[in-house]
């Protein structure tokens, strides 16, 4: 007789496990890594050096709630700690959103290229994930809408979205929160909001302090560059932080995180640097990549999305991601968001940006 074994609940092998942008390349060489949107300029000399402060005291449990990063980000914002909770990455955060409020018979809510760990989180919860079509690579406001029903426990919005770069104007967001339903709970998901430069742009905090069923979700991991670090935070109403602090884990963030964070959010200076180095060579990419020809959608994160010839072999997308490759570079696949005819490019340095206009440019030639 074959002995039984355990079994996943219902759903969970019907799930997509999140596949990370490549890191390495067959040949060993080190190569130039504009895959995962890491910053270019690196964490804060600051955060490092508050990070090297701890590592006498690792035998020690961390402060269980964070208390002084949530009370750094909070003067750094002008915010309540009490309603701030922080995580291990946005990634935790977003999952104990749905852990919290989404169960079997509800339905969450995204956008057709929204961030892939929304309906992972969805699904692990045994609810049903719900999909709005873009317009342009945008999320539609009246799209979403139209996909609300009784079910609809949770909308995940990602402004700017990831992988198309687009955002929703703050009186877009504003009118959907409003058409929503009370008992919806809107998850605005601001993770490279700090590179947004847009008068008609808002993170979030506004929705937060005035509703009681908005959350706003923000990372250390992007602009902040301590992604190795796995930390995040959100702003909520009291009563989801309430709900969040009853079901995270009671030491969810490392002590040598929160030394690196509450450095990094104080160190205002780096990330001026970070957001001009962005500014400047966002524009820059923006402007050249067409000239060879290539289609990009206008981003106003730290990456961008460039097309490629649709079902073309020779001049298509994972051909051009062989050939960059072969020159020692690599940028993402993003078959898995809808978009197999695209990569998306992370802004890095000065030379990394041009090595990869100037590859883009043979690639082009030789495939012709």
């Amino acid at each position: 007789m074959t002995a039984k074994l355990p079994t996943p609940k219902p759903g969970v092998l019907d799930i997509q496990a999140y596949v990370p942008g490549e890191h390495s390349l067959a040949s060993g060489v080190k190569p130039i890594k504009l895959s995962s949107n890491e910053t270019p300029l690196g964490p804060s000399p600051k955060a490092k050096a508050a990070y090297l402060e701890v590592a006498d005291e690792l035998e020690l449990y961390p402060d269980g709630g964070a208390t002084p990063l949530r009370k750094a980000i909070a003067s750094a914002y002008g915010l309540n700690a009490d309603r701030i909770v922080c995580g291990a990455g946005s990634d935790d955060l977003l999952s104990l959103l749905a852990r919290a409020y989404l169960g079997p018979g509800d339905e969450g809510l995204y956008t057709t290229h929204g961030f892939l760990v929304y309906p992972i989180a969805i699904q692990a919860c045994g609810a049903t994930p719900v999909v709005a079509q873009e317009i342009n690579y945008t999320a539609d406001v009246d799209a979403l809408l139209a996909k609300v029903t009784p079910r609809t426990k949770v909308v995940f919005l990602a402004n700017p979205n990831n992988p198309t770069g687009t955002y929703v104007p703050f009186q877009e967001v504003r009118r959907l929160r409003e058409k929503l339903p009370s008992d919806v709970l809107l998850v605005l998901d601001a993770a490279y909001g700090e590179y947004v430069r847009r008068n008609d742009y808002e993170m979030g905090l506004e929705l937060v302090a005035t509703t009681e069923n908005t959350v706003m979700t923000r990372t250390f991991s992007k602009i902040h560059g301590l992604a190795s670090l796995r930390l995040g935070w959100c702003y909520c109403p009291a009563a989801v932080a309430d709900v969040l602090n009853r079901i995270r884990g009671p030491f969810n963030v490392s002590g040598p995180s929160i030394a690196a964070g509450v450095a990094a959010i104080e160190d205002r200076a780096h990330v001026e640097r970070s957001v001009e180095h962005n500014d400047r060579w966002l524009t820059w990419l923006l402007a050249e990549l067409p000239k060879l020809g290539l289609e990009v959608t206008p981003s106003v994160g730290n990456f961008l999305l460039i097309h490629f010839a649709k079902g073309d072999k020779k001049k298509g997308a994972a051909a051009a991601d062989e050939f960059l490759k072969s020159r020692g570079i690599i940028l993402r696949r993003v078959a898995a968001y809808g978009l197999p005819d695209s990569l998306r490019m992370t802004v890095g340095t000065e030379s990394d940006n041009r090595a990869v206009v100037s590859a883009l440019g043979d690639f082009l030639s030789q495939a012709m």
